[in-house]
Parts: C-alpha cells; structure tokens; sequence
C-alpha cells in the first residue's frame, strides 16, 4: 500500500550498507564507480561578463569542499560518487556569516536525512532529525539534491548498484570456495605410511614413532633452508595429501558473472583490465555506449552545477548569463580520429571542386 503523505522517507536506502560492503569486497565495483566519476566529472563554466569570468574561475578552482577537497569539480565528484553509490545525492551551499559569500560547499551524510512530501507533487521537503526532532531545513534554497532514475511517482532514485547484491553474493562464495581449496590443496602436506613386512618382528608403534620424528625433523631443516635427506627402513610410502585431486573450472561461472556486472556498472571490459576478446568494431560500439552514458550523467548534474554557480554570481552583483561547458569524452584511437578527420576534409575539397566545376559549365 502506498505510504501515507505524513510518514517520513529516508533518503539513504535500506540496502545502504551492502551496497558499500559490495565496494570493498569487489574491486571491480568500487574501480568501475571511479572510473565512471573521473570520466564524467571534467567541464569548465563561461561567463557572458568578461569581468565576471576570472572571478568565476577563481571560485570554481578554491572554493572549499567540506574539511579537505577544493573545487567545484571536488565536489561534483563526491557528489555524483554518492549519486551512483546510493541513487541519491544531497549538498549545501554553506554561506559566511554575513550571507553575502559562499563559504564552503557541504556534502551532508544521507543518514541524518529524511522528506516528506511538498504542497504539490513537485516538490519535497528536507528534514533533520528523528522523532519529535524531526524538522525541516531552515534553507532549502540552499539545499541542492538529485536522484538517479527514479520511480514515477517516487523522489528517490535506485543506485547503480541495484540488482548486483545476488549477483555479487554467489561470486564471493566462488572465490571463497578458491581459496579454501587452495589452502587444503596448495599448501602441501604428506603421508607417510610404513607398512611392516611379513614376518617382521619389529614393533610397528615403535618404527612408526621413530619415522615420524625423523620426517619432523627433515621438515624443520626444510623450513630451515637446510637440506636433510629422511632415511627410513622397510617399506615406507609417502604421498602428497590431495595430489590427485584437481581444482574444480571456475573461469566460465567467473566469467558469467562479472559479465552481469560489467553490463549493469555500463563500463567496457577493458576498462576494468579485463581482457576479453572483442573485435575492434565491438570495442568502438562500448566506447560510443560509455559516451552516452556519461553525456547522460551530465546532463543530471548539470543543475546542480549551474544552481551554485548562478547563485554565486547573483552574490556578487551579476546578472549575466553563464554556461556549463563540459569536456568532450575522448576513448577513441587518437590515430583513428586523425584519419576520420582527413576524410572528412577530403570530401569537403571534392564538394567544392564538384560546385566549381558546376558554376564553370
């Protein structure tokens, strides 16, 4: 049933922790978000003030992030981190005391944050607190927040990492299972069996004992870096403990699902140092893939980009217009790009030369 309009939503969501469990015991999950964070994050702003456009440069690049980053894109980064970790992103213009200037920006934790829904289904409002201490934010205008895809009618988005937690549970007890077989079967251990003669009236505890402390001793000198041969009498036998065992093909249900997860983080495989054989024109459709991706996630943190800045100019005394001007994605052969560009100019001569020799006749 639908939840009612007064009852609070948390913005971090429930899978929260093992979405951030999934980071650190994947390495290929946490690479791919940076990875994706590092080629998104990367623009310039333009001011349509000459005057305005230093100034604008100066506070992009030192404008204080939090207790440790510096610059707009810092913050951009973080916060499109969190976008893609958790579906959902908040910051703060934090002001000085004066409300005049733009202190610092601020990336609050989701965790203290919770909404309830505006006067209108456009629009929701930010609380603080738990309980009988639940308020809203004193300056939502300063507030910024996005959401990744979210649900029709809903405010939150879903996480990238969404649909992975199945995925990634059976992959960690593969690799488990790897390592506890290695461990029975890599680290080596004997057996060493005596097997007394017909006849024999040699007490069989008495070798046995005699055996075993002779091989200890042959295994310490071992560990030792000393070489000592083990002479035993009688028909000793001994054999490495799981020798004949092999270990059980993991590469195909591996490789299965890391494919699930590539194909959800939208990353090309080579990317993440996977070397999967793929032709060259499969490599160039991902790379085209990424750039959409990316052109996509842009376009979701331009707003946000362009509310800071629009406010910081508006601090200052200007009202020019600004532009957010964001870098091109270039993952393509510089050497083929070169060759594309030289067609493209030799067509254009031959059109021209074709209009001549039109004009001419």
């Amino acid at each position: 049933p639908p939840q009612q309009p007064w009852q609070p939503q948390r913005f971090l969501p429930a899978e929260a922790p093992l979405y951030q469990a999934l980071r650190q015991s994947i390495p290929l999950i946490d690479a791919a978000l940076q990875k994706i964070v590092r080629l998104t994050v990367d623009f310039t702003l333009t001011a349509g003030d000459k005057r305005a456009q230093p100034l604008l440069d100066r506070f992009a690049a030192e404008v204080p992030v939090g207790a440790s980053g510096t610059g707009l894109a810092a913050f951009a980064a973080r916060y499109l981190d969190s976008l893609l970790c958790f579906g959902n992103a908040v910051g703060e213009i934090v002001l000085d005391h004066s409300r005049e200037r733009i202190a610092g920006l601020y990336l609050p934790p989701l965790a203290h944050l919770s909404f309830l829904p505006g006067e209108s289904p456009l629009e929701a409002v930010i609380c603080t607190g738990e309980g009988r201490h639940r308020q809203p934010l004193p300056c939502p205008e300063l507030v910024l927040f996005t959401a990744l895809h979210p649900a029709p009618g809903e405010i939150t988005g879903q996480s990238l990492l969404s649909g992975l937690p199945a995925l990634s549970r059976v992959l960690l007890q593969i690799y488990s299972a790897i390592g506890k077989n290695f461990e029975r079967m890599g680290n080596l251990r004997y057996a060493v069996t005596y097997r007394p003669a017909a006849g024999d009236q040699t007490d069989a505890a008495a070798v046995a004992a005699e055996i075993s402390r002779e091989w200890s001793a042959a295994m310490q000198a071992a560990a030792a870096g000393e070489i000592r041969d083990f002479v035993a009498v009688g028909d000793v036998d001994i054999r490495v403990i799981g020798a004949d065992n092999q270990f059980i093909a993991t590469e195909v249900p591996v490789r299965q699902l890391l494919e699930q997860i590539v194909a959800k983080l939208g990353l090309p495989p080579f990317l993440l140092g996977l070397s999967w054989s793929s032709t060259e024109r499969m490599s160039s459709q991902q790379a085209d893939m990424l750039t959409s991706e990316i052109t996509a996630l842009r376009r979701t943190l331009t707003p946000m980009v362009e509310r800071v800045c629009r406010l910081w100019l508006r601090l200052h005394g200007y009202g020019c217009r600004f532009a957010v001007e964001w870098d091109d994605i270039n993952l393509q052969d510089l050497v083929e790009e070169a060759k594309a560009e030289l067609y493209r100019e030799q067509a254009r001569r031959l059109r021209l030369e074709n209009d001549e020799r039109e004009e001419q006749t």
